[in-house]
Parts: C-alpha cells; sequence; structure tokens
C-alpha cells in the first residue's frame, strides 16, 4: 500500500470532495480518506419513518452539552457528508455578509476577504453542482458576473398562487437556487423527478448534485486518486519543530496506518475539524494543533432556525414544494420601528406528511388529525445569523465530544416568525383552515448541526485567528482547512455553497504554488 501522497484530502463533504475535484486534474497523488462508506442506494432512501423517525442515515454517536447532557448530533458519516441528505439550497452569502453588521443580539464580524473575493468562484460552484434560479427578484442579491447555470424550479400550482399572493403582499418571493440533476424542458431525460422525498432524504435516484455524485464518483478512477472508506483521521502528526504536519494516523477498518502527504487538508465538519486539531495536541502544540491563538473550536454557529406549519383552508396536494424563498427581512429596515435590526431569510421546505409530524405531536394524536394538518400545511423554513462567541466551542473530553452552546440573537428568529406569521394570516384565502389563525412553529434544537461552521476562523490576525485567508493554519505550513470551519461568521443562507466556493478557491490557490 502506497503510504506518501503529494495531497492528502481528510473528509468528503462539500469541501472535501470540491477540492479532490479541483486538485483531481493536477496529476499530483491524491488520498481521499472517508471515515464512512457509501450511502447504500435502497428503498430505505425515501421511507419517511427510516429517515426522520429511525435516523437510518445519522451517526448513533452521542456528544455532550455544556450541562453534559447527552447530545444526538443530525450529522451523517458518508462519503459526500451531510450533502448526501441536505435540501441542495445552494445560496450566495449577501455582499454584505462579508462586512461588519449590528445585529439585535451582537457584531456579525467582518471577513477578511470580501465578496468580491469569492464571487468568481460562486460562478464556478453554480456550475459544479448544477444550480438552478433566477437572478434580478432578491433584492439583497448581490452582483453576480454570469447568470445561474439553469433556469429557477418551476412552483406546482399550489405553490405559484402562494408567490402571487406574497407578492400582493408586497414581498419579493424568489427562487431557491437548487442544485438538481433537473430538465423540466425533457423529463424523460431528467434525473430528478421532483419527488417528495428530497429534502433530508437521500435521493435514491441519484438526482441530487450533492459532494459523492458531482465531485467524487466523477474521479474515482483518475490514476492519481486513491480512495478509502471506512477510514477514519484518529491524529495529525508534527516534526519535532512543530510546523509542518508529517504523519496522518487512520484507522482503516480497525487498523492503524499511518499515511504522509506534502500537503494536508482537513475537512471533517466544523465540529469534528476542531476536534481533530485538539486531539492532536503535542509537546509543540500543548493546546491542539495551531492553537496558540486559542481559537480552535471556539465561535461555533450553526443558525437560528424554526420550521413552520402554516395551516390553510386549501389542500396541498405539491410534490415538490421547496422552490421559494423570501429575503425582505434579512438586512436592517430602518423604517421598522419595532424591530431595526437584521431578522433573516425564509424558505420553503420539502412537503410535510404524517409521519414526519409524528414525533412533534402531542401524545394519543389521532392519525386522521396529523393527515389533515400535512394535507392543508404550507412548511416554511426560517433562518437567522447565528452570532460568533468564544464561550461557544467545541471540546474533546473524556474521549468524546462535547458541545458548549448558549444561544445568540434567537431574538431575530422570534422577530422572523411573527413578523411572517402576521403576513400569511392577512395573505388572502390563507390560514382560515382552522376557527383561529394557526401557524405551528419549532425551534430546531442543539443536535440540528446541519449549518456547523466557526470552530477555525480565517483572518490576517495569527492572535485572533487559527488560518490566514487561504485557509492555511498560522503556524503549520502544510496544513489546510476546507469545510465551514473557517467562517467568521455565517450569514443567514444556508452555507453549502460558500463552502464550495473556498473550496475551489483553495484548490486553485494549491495548484498555482
Amino acid at each position: 500500500m502506497q503510504l506518501h501522497y503529494d495531497y492528502i484530502i481528510i473528509g468528503t463533504g462539500a469541501g472535501g470532495g470540491t477540492i479532490a475535484y479541483t486538485l483531481a486534474e493536477s496529476g499530483k497523488s491524491i488520498l481521499i480518506l472517508e471515515r464512512g462508506g457509501f450511502l447504500p442506494q435502497e428503498k430505505e432512501n425515501w421511507d419517511t419513518a427510516a429517515v426522520f423517525q429511525d435516523e437510518r442515515y445519522h451517526t448513533k454517536e452521542i456528544w455532550k452539552d455544556k450541562e453534559g447532557e447527552d447530545l444526538h448530533p443530525g450529522t451523517g458519516y458518508w462519503v459526500g457528508g451531510n450533502t448526501k441528505v441536505y435540501g441542495s439550497a445552494l445560496f450566495r452569502l449577501r455582499a454584505e455578509d462579508f462586512g461588519e453588521i449590528k445585529h439585535f443580539g451582537g457584531i456579525s464580524p467582518n471577513w477578511p476577504l470580501k465578496y468580491e473575493d469569492f464571487e468568481l468562484f460562486y460562478d464556478k460552484a453554480e456550475k459544479l453542482f448544477d444550480v438552478h434560479g433566477k437572478a434580478g427578484v432578491d433584492p439583497t442579491e448581490p452582483f453576480r458576473s454570469e447568470p445561474l447555470p439553469y433556469d429557477g424550479v418551476a412552483d406546482e400550482p399550489r405553490i405559484a398562487e402562494i408567490r402571487e399572493g406574497l407578492q400582493k403582499m408586497g414581498l419579493h418571493p424568489f427562487d431557491i437556487p437548487l442544485g438538481l440533476k433537473l430538465d423540466e424542458k425533457n423529463p424523460l431525460k431528467s434525473k430528478c423527478i421532483k419527488c417528495n422525498t428530497c429534502d433530508g432524504f437521500p435521493c435514491l435516484l441519484h438526482a441530487k448534485a450533492d459532494s459523492d455524485i458531482n465531485c467524487i464518483r466523477p474521479i474515482i478512477d483518475k490514476e492519481n486518486i486513491t480512495l478509502l472508506i471506512n477510514a477514519q483521521a484518529e491524529k495529525l502528526l508534527t516534526n519535532d519543530e512543530g510546523n509542518k504536519i508529517t504523519g496522518v494516523e487512520t484507522l482503516v477498518n480497525r487498523e492503524k496506518i499511518t499515511f504522509s502527504a506534502e500537503t494536508v487538508i482537513v475537512s471533517c465538519g466544523a465540529v469534528n475539524s476542531a476536534v481533530l486539531f485538539l486531539k492532536s495536541a503535542n509537546e509543540k502544540h500543548p493546546n491542539g494543533l495551531a492553537n496558540k491563538s486559542d481559537q480552535v473550536g471556539r465561535n461555533f454557529m450553526k443558525h437560528q432556525n424554526a420550521a413552520m406549519l402554516a395551516m390553510s383552508f386549501k389542500e396541498n396536494p405539491v410534490h415538490f414544494q421547496k422552490t421559494i424563498a423570501i429575503n425582505d427581512y434579512y438586512l436592517a429596515n430602518e423604517n421598522n420601528e419595532d424591530f431595526k435590526f437584521p431578522m433573516g431569510g425564509i424558505q420553503l421546505m420539502g412537503k410535510s406528511n404524517r409521519y414526519m409530524l409524528t414525533g412533534d405531536a402531542p401524545i394519543f394524536t389521532p392519525e386522521k388529525v396529523l393527515s389533515e394538518m400535512a394535507q392543508h400545511s404550507v412548511d416554511w423554513w426560517f433562518m437567522a445569523e447565528d452570532l460568533p462567541m468564544p464561550e461557544n466551542r467545541v471540546l474533546w473530553k473524556n474521549n468524546q465530544i462535547h458541545l458548549n452552546y448558549t444561544t445568540h440573537n434567537g431574538e431575530a428568529l422570534d422577530e422572523l416568525l411573527k413578523t411572517f406569521s402576521k403576513v400569511l394570516t392577512e395573505m388572502e384565502d390563507h390560514i382560515k383552515f382552522l376557527p383561529e389563525n394557526i401557524n405551528i412553529s419549532k425551534k430546531i434544537p442543539l443536535g440540528g448541526v446541519a449549518h456547523q461552521n466557526g470552530t477555525l476562523r480565517f483572518g490576517n490576525n495569527p492572535e485572533t485567528s487559527v488560518l490566514d485567508t487561504n485557509c492555511k493554519t498560522h503556524e503549520i505550513d502544510n496544513l489546510y482547512v476546507v469545510d465551514a470551519s473557517f467562517f467568521p461568521s455565517c450569514g443567514a443562507v444556508n452555507p453549502s455553497l460558500t463552502i464550495i466556493a473556498n473550496a475551489i478557491r483553495v484548490g486553485e490557490y494549491l495548484m498555482k504554488r
């Protein structure tokens, strides 16, 4: 077995898969380490009970919260990482997100780079991940040098009615940018069938643009690519000076093997990348690798999220519901006397059914009631910005992940829910299914770590950041990170496209070195 490579990439999610795809054309030898295997293509992919109740595709790992209580993270370890079950929403951060923003709960800090530094890489990311959408409708949309690769996904009739109603209310609903292998003009050639088992499900048809399908599988037959599955990196070793990674201790099917490379790229997800750094402490790095700043694991963010079932008089027989987003409340509005701060973004979700509602319903709720609720609901997702707080951190204690987290800026999410609930109530023919206006909302708990980010932030100052602007650690010359750990702040849009764009950026930088 070959033990030395030009590059080792740890993880195959949005960042790891993308940088592997980018570097593959270099011809350099690349070892890709993935702790999981390929997610099986099986009928359970589309089984609501298996996916949401049994959590078939989530890890059984148990973390601890700040109180020491068990925490069951909603994350999975597969080739493709969490993109295997993501909702395919691929948003650019707004240009304002790269600057300092004052929120109700505190300050969202400046990035060391600006939107202009990422814009061309966003273009490349959208092409790589088959993004559908329509520019020019979202009032917060940043400039773009090229149009979106594919047209937006068409609304089904009930959703088209809702879009029109929102427009009459003075809002600007726009097409969610979605990464799908969809051809609505030639449906016989389309992999995607616009089913009702997309958001949160693995795709049985491999029609979702994920890191496995779009990045890893196209390159695994190349001579310079070696992919090892069920291969978990356990520790990074350094030279005596502590300024170079000399080995990656890896558990491969229960056998410990040490690999080495000229350059090591970590992309395990914001939590596990920080854990790998902490587990790799040595004499030169007693508090964890690259941690003189004491920033490794700190500033964990995940967004403030909530889901809402808006009950309507009309039935909602939709299959593919997730086509509309609203950013009218994304930026601060000085004319809003009640709340002058940014609130966040709103999106339609995948359509709920009675099986999804079972876990949150009161005990003994009749199945018929749950079915009626699902048939008459329109399902919305709310996202407010989480803020980087040093005390919100990842720790490795007693061979277990500890996630110390306290909610900040929850007021923005509360205001967003209240504001949009009022809009829905006032919309014609909406929210009239029951005698009173009913919007049932649920905030997403700490275990919902799909948007984890911020634990190895990048910056110009080694005293306040772990990575430089090329996502290389300040202290170790051949160690890079390309998952969402690098985020100094997270905005209020899904992080995947920014992770992908950054991985392309870093990959191209490495090839030019």
